[in-house]
């Protein structure tokens, strides 16, 4: 939702007011304003309280309520099974900010440049959303934990805050370089072109590398979290 300056003159004086009304005025005077600064800033919330007019996929397994978006495959019978949930605008670069809640041993990603059809992790590019700490991940190969840039590039660990707290991560993608920030930390700051020019680390094709756009979401793995605060700002304009 785009706001003008106008409406940003109009929200100081409310707040104003708000300071001596009731706590529930003064509430919805800060969502108001965040909502602004969001705005002003470029970033458009691809979350607007229960709607998801924003995305296409899987909106059975997807849903929001109040601004968080739910991933509950076992509530709608379909648990194990993927699921997918992509913005139906395509992008090339951008910001994508969000919150993220893991439960113990989640599993999802973030789909970047992905088709609508195929695997996003190869036909698109994946990072990689993922309890670390999980007693069934503890093999995994470097390139599969959380922030990876799947299959091609690691991402640093120790930074998920405990299973059960909200993480913030932003990620920027400018042409073939992705930065992941984790709780305010770079965990991932490469190229995916350069990491793969003699080959992948899984040592497979992954064709979605040379993709200059497509859409960005989340691939499901058949496990619960959530997540709220998403945002994006297209850097191509």
């Amino acid at each position: 939702m785009k706001i003008t300056t106008l409406g940003l003159a109009l929200a100081i004086p409310v707040a104003l007011y708000s300071c001596s009304g009731s706590t529930s005025e003064s509430t919805e005077t800060t969502e108001a304003t965040a909502e602004v600064a969001s705005s002003e800033d470029g970033f458009v919330s691809l979350v607007d309280g229960d709607n998801l007019d924003a995305w296409i996929g899987d909106k059975a397994v997807y849903t929001a309520k109040d601004g968080v978006l739910s991933v509950n495959p076992e509530e709608k019978g379909t648990e194990g099974s993927g699921g997918n949930l992509l913005t139906e605008k395509e992008y090339s670069d951008f910001v994508f900010k969000f919150e993220f809640q893991l439960t113990p041993g989640a599993n999802n990603g973030l789909g970047i440049h992905a088709p609508l059809e195929g695997d996003a992790a190869y036909e698109g590019i994946e990072l990689q959303i993922l309890d670390n700490t999980a007693d069934k991940y503890a093999d995994l190969h470097d390139y599969q934990y959380h922030g990876s840039v799947y299959g091609v590039i690691p991402a640093k660990r120790g930074f998920l805050k405990p299973v059960g707290e909200w993480n913030e991560e932003v990620v920027t993608v400018k042409g073939s370089n992705i930065t992941v920030v984790l709780n305010g930390t770079t965990i991932l700051d490469g190229d995916y072109l350069e990491a793969s020019k003699n080959g992948t680390l899984d040592g497979k094709e992954h064709p979605g590398l040379a993709r200059t756009s497509g859409h960005v979401g989340f691939l499901g793995h058949g496990e619960v979290l959530s997540f709220k605060n998403i945002f994006i700002k297209d850097l191509s304009k």
